[in-house]
């Protein structure tokens, strides 16, 4: 059978990780099997990022800082909402099917909101996207931020890109191991309290702390709690850049949201080349700025090369600007021969011309009207959202009960959900049938048929209405409408149900 030569990684894709044989190309050994022939597959080829040092590092570190910050410190939060309720700013209360977001309380009916929310923040992405393209993979995607968290931990115990590359060279010994396994307990560490922070979102932040400490917590909250964690080491620690560039469907996604005029990390060719290495004291003329130093690519983060151009894998991370800002400086050169650019302007210095940045375009402005359309939605419905929802379902089987003095009763369940966060109680009256009389299953025969439900809590009970056997007769027809009202004592509002009444 004929092998295929189909996976050859673009040239210089991560030349800096590790070297490849004398006489062949890197891409090339990575494809080369034993027997000479090239496989369908490469093999992965660790990268090894650099620290980098710069504008654009410093905005990792504090996004790093504030997304971090946000997800350990959220479930502790607290939020006053009154007695009998979760003083949890930020809780996914399964056991009730209530989900609290500081004032913001959805329930299962109400899911819109959160539909709303994931169509605003889809909307949010692409306009970004178009703006600047990866950025959020850069800098705020919770793969990203965990990964430059394990790169951080590894460099803390295994030292900087030369060290650790000499280390994995190295041959076993106590101190490899040492450095080695702590540094995977420590990734370990990072993924339980991952998970740990995740099930705190469900239930009550210090409840389940101690729970979790004393043994006592519920079993399904240990099992998630290990299955994030595992998530987390696995994904963070030892996949990294794998994730972004087979598992995500993100690059492939976002090529849709770019265009000429987006803004992206990249090389400027026309003042770069010819590349090569340059010594103190030479010329500059005939040559390009670019010293073929490969730091840009030795920083990266998914290891390639920004100098070959647009690439999948590339997450805008803008590592490799600082890098070769750094270079620059020191050969006294002119900065920004890696810098944000667009194809339009590239394309515009080839015949020596120039591109203005165009923010404002067709697909900017048809984002963020879309995305202010969702959000005028969301607000009116929130605005209008009723603090009482009432659910009436009549018996079918059977739908009436003719009782031994010939009158006639329909029994009803009526579901009462109370939104407030304070009891209430209601009156419930029938309209639409003369002579009818209420009666609510537990409550006192001859007492006001009432129900009181407590604060933000779901009350089913059963209604009964009977007429007697003049009245019953006197309808015009088996089955005749029937309102159930029911009114609020404290601020005397009333909300009706349209329901129907049977007889014989």
């Amino acid at each position: 059978m004929t092998k295929v030569d189909a996976y050859i990684m673009p040239e210089g894709g991560s030349a800096s990780a590790n070297d490849a044989a004398p006489g062949i190309e890197r891409s090339d050994a990575k494809a080369i099997n034993s027997r000479g022939e090239r496989d369908l597959y490469a093999k992965r080829q660790w990268v090894y990022p650099k620290l980098a040092r710069g504008n654009f590092r410093n905005l990792k570190w504090l996004m790093m800082a504030l997304t971090l910050g946000v997800y350990y410190v959220l479930p502790w939060l607290r939020w006053n909402r009154g007695p009998d309720l979760p003083d949890q700013a930020v809780l996914l209360d399964m056991a009730n099917n209530r989900f609290f977001f500081f004032f913001l309380e959805i329930w299962p009916q109400e899911f819109y909101y959160v539909t709303g929310l994931l169509v605003l923040a889809a909307l949010g992405l692409f306009f970004v996207t178009a703006l600047a393209g990866r950025v959020w993979c850069g800098y705020s995607c919770p793969q990203t931020v965990w990964t430059d968290l394990m790169v951080t931990i590894e460099r803390f115990w295994q030292g900087d890109r030369n060290d650790r590359i000499r280390l994995d060279a190295s041959p076993w010994t106590a101190s490899k191991v040492f450095k080695k396994v702590a540094t995977h307990i420590s990734w370990l560490l990072v993924g339980a309290l991952t998970g740990g922070a995740l099930v705190f979102y469900f239930r009550d932040a210090p409840t389940l702390a101690r729970e979790l400490l004393t043994g006592t917590a519920p079993a399904i909250a240990y099992l998630f709690l290990g299955i994030f964690a595992v998530t987390t080491y696995v994904l963070g620690g030892i996949a990294r850049e794998q994730v972004c560039i087979y598992m995500c469907p993100w690059p492939r996604i976002q090529g849709a949201m770019i265009d000429h005029e987006t803004l992206l990390v990249s090389y400027q060719v026309q003042r770069g080349e010819p590349r090569g290495p340059h010594k103190k004291g030479q010329p500059w003329d005939g040559r390009g700025d670019c010293i073929d130093c490969k730091a840009c690519v030795a920083v990266c983060p998914t290891g390639i090369d920004i100098r070959d151009g647009s690439q999948l894998e590339c997450i805008q991370c803008a590592l490799c600007i600082d890098a070769c800002n750094g270079i620059m400086d020191k050969i006294g050169r002119p900065r920004g021969l890696v810098a944000y650019s667009t194809i339009a302007h590239q394309e515009a210095l080839v015949i020596g011309g120039s591109s203005p940045l165009k923010l404002i375009r067709t697909r900017t402005v048809l984002y963020l009207m879309l995305g202010c359309l969702v959000a005028a939605i969301m607000l009116a419905a929130y605005t209008r959202r009723s603090e009482l929802e009432i659910n009436v379902l009549h018996d079918r089987s059977p739908p009436y009960v003719r009782l031994s003095d010939g009158s006639v009763r329909n029994a009803y369940t009526v579901k009462i959900l109370n939104k407030v966060h304070e009891p209430r109680t209601f009156l419930m009256t029938v309209n639409g049938v003369d002579g009818a009389k209420i009666e609510i299953i537990g409550v006192e025969r001859g007492g006001k048929p009432e129900v009181t439900v407590r604060t933000d809590d779901l009350r089913e009970v059963r209604v009964l209405v009977t007429l007697s056997r003049d009245n019953a007769d006197a309808l015009p027809s088996t089955s005749v409408p029937l309102d159930l009202t029911i009114h609020d004592t404290t601020s005397n509002k009333a909300t009706a149900r349209r329901t129907n009444f049977q007889r014989p």
